[in-house]
């Protein structure tokens, strides 16, 4: 039988990118596809959407029709957030075959495989169903799926409409997911969710349950937790963290703004107090002289109506002058319709958003290089990846540096010891 050939698309966040690598592995699996790259002529192409800004959106639009010009005759599968959102706009664009909602990704496989037979009846998906789900096309890390969905509704945020109510698979599941991951030679895990810190809502567990059950796992040497809500990252999980374990001195812990003012408008669960408590605790329980530093990216958005220049120098000084991260992840904000932002007064125009965003990327870069400097010199441990570009190859540090070295197969998916 001549198998089919198929292309993967994905936009957006790490989630999707584990989302779509399971999608890739199952249909492969199967025996009935081979994959090309996305920009080769195909028979299928499987894009997975987002819809976290407006900007998201006119992506997501644009790469569809650029792969009907591709290869016109080819059947167009689109899933994903922007899918839940616009069902009826993107069935409308020349090409698309199918169109999977975030609620129906457990449909997507055996839907493909049943139209591969004539059959293109009702997929049968469930709402509240959990996509397991990793990654699995490189060779030193892995993004692993431990929950989805948000029960927040932050003020600016289609997420919950788009990714559905917090939900997660037991833990015994998800470290049977880990053992598969060592399985394949793959050191390290990055964790994924929406709201990860939330894990455990269906289940009766908690997150940290779920990481120490992780740690136990033989062959992964290291996690990452990708991102967690300030609120959800508790001392008992720091402390247990800091005791000796497999869980890395690197968080993702989104921010938004540095003015209570904002953060209340925003309907964030935190304010700047309790938040610059936390990362000082974490530094005063994993900072040792002569070791390395705690790496923190900062997700930051600017221009939320309302948010005056007085109110964006609050979240200038709170960032350079309270909590100092490794990193911030800067959004402008991106108006969303049917949340509670979309109908505040005080719109702040593009050019003043873009103005901000320059600002922070300075800000940004000079906090990343005093971070680099106040390292320098202690003993870390580097993840090297197998991609030779001009002769180098990059690793990562546990804090997240990046380190180069002149290319050498033999120390590709090897921990190698180094001083900064």
């Amino acid at each position: 039988m001549m198998k089919k050939k198929i292309a993967f698309v994905t936009l957006g966040c790490k989630l999707n990118y584990a989302e779509t690598s399971t999608y890739e592995r199952e249909l492969l699996e199967s025996g009935r596809f081979e994959a090309v790259q996305w920009d080769e002529r195909a028979d299928m192409y499987l894009v997975n959407t987002c819809t976290v800004t407006e900007h998201s959106d006119k992506k997501c639009r644009n790469i569809i029709r650029k792969l009907h010009r591709i290869s016109p005759e080819a059947e167009i599968i689109v899933t994903g957030c922007y899918a839940q959102m616009k069902k009826a706009e993107i069935e409308k664009i020349e090409g698309v075959r199918f169109v999977f909602g975030a609620d129906e990704k457990t449909a997507v496989v055996p839907a493909v495989l049943r139209h591969l037979d004539g059959n293109d009846g009702p997929c049968g998906a469930d709402p509240a169903s959990f996509l397991p789900a990793y990654s699995s096309g490189e060779r030193t890390r892995s993004f692993l799926k431990v929950q989805d969905g948000c029960d927040y509704f932050c003020a600016y945020c289609t997420v919950p409409f788009a990714r559905g109510r917090s939900r997660n698979m037991p833990i015994r599941d998800i470290v049977a997911q880990a053992h598969e991951i060592a399985g394949k030679g793959i050191k390290e895990i990055v964790l994924t969710g929406v709201n990860t810190g939330d894990f455990g809502k269906t289940t009766g567990e908690s997150f940290l349950d779920l990481i120490k059950a992780l740690n136990e796992v033989e062959g992964i040497e290291r996690y990452r937790i990708s991102s967690i809500e300030p609120n959800l990252l508790t001392e008992e999980t720091i402390d247990w963290i800091a005791s000796g374990t497999r869980f890395l001195p690197h968080f993702h812990i989104p921010l938004q703004a540095g003015s209570d003012t904002v953060l209340k408008e925003m309907g964030r669960r935190y304010d700047t107090a309790s938040f610059e408590h936390k990362i000082g605790y974490i530094r005063q329980k994993m900072e040792k002289p002569g070791r390395a530093k705690v790496f923190f990216g900062i997700d930051v958005i600017v221009g939320f109506p309302g948010e005056s220049d007085s109110l964006f120098a609050e979240t200038c000084d709170f960032l350079e002058n309270r909590i100092r991260p490794a990193f911030i992840h800067i959004f402008p904000y991106s108006r969303r319709k049917g949340t509670r932002a979309d109908l505040m007064k005080n719109q702040i125009q593009d050019s003043v958003k873009t103005e901000r965003v320059r600002i922070l990327e300075g800000l940004s870069e000079r906090l990343h290089s005093e971070f680099v400097l106040s390292n320098r010199g202690v003993p870390e441990k580097v993840l090297f990846e197998s991609s030779d570009k001009d002769g180098k190859m990059f690793g990562y540090t546990g804090n997240y540096i990046r380190v180069e070295r002149p290319f050498d197969p033999a120390l590709t998916g090897k921990i190698v010891d180094i001083i900064l």
